[in-house]
């Protein structure tokens, strides 16, 4: 029985990944004289990886990753203009304005009248809560959760607040690794949509033999799937 319908927000609903990508572009185009290319690169992921810890997920914890680096890339000779750079270029990403990923209001649109839908999303609170506002998707959800992580215990909790349980839940998202496999481990479907642009950090096995995942071209597909589910729950 699936009653409650969890999104994730970013890649999933509205562009994102590429915002960061052509940061981290300009990041390389001001630091080129203090050192290679795929080698500021490499730094760069380390800091975000190291950082998570720290500042969590989100366009600050990437601005002080970004400053960080060059900070260290320099032996701290980064000239303050760079680092006034740096930090225009975080202020322009929480500037940025949402643009939805295809199928995205439509496939929300179908659902909201059949199932509790949840957000749940990890990064910057006000920037989430910023650009949820600019979606115009806000009503059409039953609950909000911005979180600091998503793991097993998350969804459960996420599910059992707005819904019936992980086990009547299903989540839908980009990655792999914050999407669907916790949720899976909730006990819920997972379901993956991916997309061109992926952040390293979020690639994982896809867990191809569990009974509850599935992988959809798109995210019209969804209400298909769903309806075709709850239809015959049997299978």
């Amino acid at each position: 029985m699936l009653t409650t319908i969890g999104f994730d927000a970013d890649d999933t609903l509205w562009q994102n990944e590429a915002y960061f990508r052509l940061t981290q572009d300009r990041f390389l185009q001001v630091l080129v004289d203090h050192a290679e290319p795929v080698h500021l690169r490499d730094r760069l992921e380390a800091a975000e990886r190291r950082n998570i810890a720290y500042y969590g997920f989100g366009v600050k914890g990437f601005t002080l990753s970004m400053i960080e680096t060059a900070v260290e890339v320099t032996d701290g000779r980064v000239p303050a203009t760079v680092i006034a750079d740096l930090i225009a270029f975080g202020r322009a990403l929480l500037e940025h304005p949402m643009e939805l990923l295809p199928h995205a209001r439509a496939t929300v649109a179908a659902l909201a009248a059949d199932f509790r839908l949840v957000l749940i999303t990890k990064g910057d609170l006000l920037h989430q809560e910023r650009k949820l506002a600019q979606s115009g998707l806000g009503d059409l959800f039953h609950g909000v959760e911005i979180v600091s992580d998503k793991t097993e215990s998350t969804y459960r909790r996420a599910f059992a607040r707005h819904g019936t349980g992980a086990d009547q839940a299903m989540m839908v998202g980009n990655s792999l690794k914050s999407d669907v496999i916790p949720a899976l481990q909730a006990g819920s479907w997972g379901v993956h949509v991916p997309q061109e642009t992926e952040w390293a950090y979020e690639a994982a096995p896809a867990p191809a033999d569990h009974r509850r995942f599935h992988v959809l071209k798109t995210l019209g597909d969804l209400p298909d799937l769903v309806f075709r589910l709850r239809d015959a729950p049997h299978s």
